[in-house]
C-alpha cells in the first residue's frame, strides 16, 4: 500500500496539506497510469473524454458543448477533436442556419473504438485496492472538497 511521505520522501506539518499533496500525487499517477493504457487505442485520455460525450449525444452537438462537458478542460480541444476527424472517429459538420456553428458527432469507427476499450478499461485497475464503500466514500470526500 502506498505512503505519500515515503513515496516522495517528506513530512508534513499539519493533514490537511498532507492530503493536498497526496491528491496532486495520485491524480499524477492516474494520470500516468491513463496515458499509457490510452496509447495502445491510439488516442489520449482527453480524446477519450470526447468520444463518451459524443456516443452519450443522442445527435450531433456543437463542439462548445464538448469542451463545456469535458472532465478534464482542455484548452486545446479543438485540435484534439481534429486530430479524431482525420482518425475518422468523429463527423464534423457545419450548421445549417448560421455556418459559422460547427458540430461533432461520434462516427462508427469512433463507436466501435469505445466497445473495444469498454471491454478492456478494467485493465486500469486504479480503484481495485478499494472497496464499494470505500470508493463511495473517497467520492463523497471528493465532491465537498470541491
Amino acid at each position: 500500500m502506498g505512503d505519500i511521505k515515503k513515496d516522495i520522501n517528506a513530512t508534513f506539518d499539519n493533514n490537511k496539506f498532507k492530503a493536498f499533496i497526496n491528491i496532486k500525487y495520485t491524480a499524477n499517477w492516474i494520470s500516468s497510469r491513463e496515458v499509457e493504457f490510452f496509447k495502445t487505442y491510439g488516442i489520449s485520455p482527453q480524446q477519450y473524454n470526447i468520444l463518451r460525450i459524443l456516443r452519450g449525444a443522442a445527435d450531433k452537438i456543437k463542439v462548445q458543448l464538448v469542451k463545456d462537458r469535458m472532465v478534464e478542460r482542455a484548452p486545446n480541444a479543438t485540435r484534439l477533436m481534429d486530430k479524431l476527424v482525420e482518425k475518422n472517429l468523429i463527423l464534423r459538420s457545419k450548421g445549417e442556419v448560421d455556418r459559422r456553428e460547427v458540430y461533432v458527432a461520434i462516427s462508427e469507427e469512433g463507436l466501435l473504438l469505445l466497445s473495444e476499450i469498454d471491454k478492456n478499461i478494467n485493465a486500469l485497475n486504479l480503484l481495485e485496492r478499494l472497496s464499494e464503500e470505500e470508493a463511495e466514500q473517497l467520492s463523497d470526500l471528493l465532491d465537498k472538497i470541491r
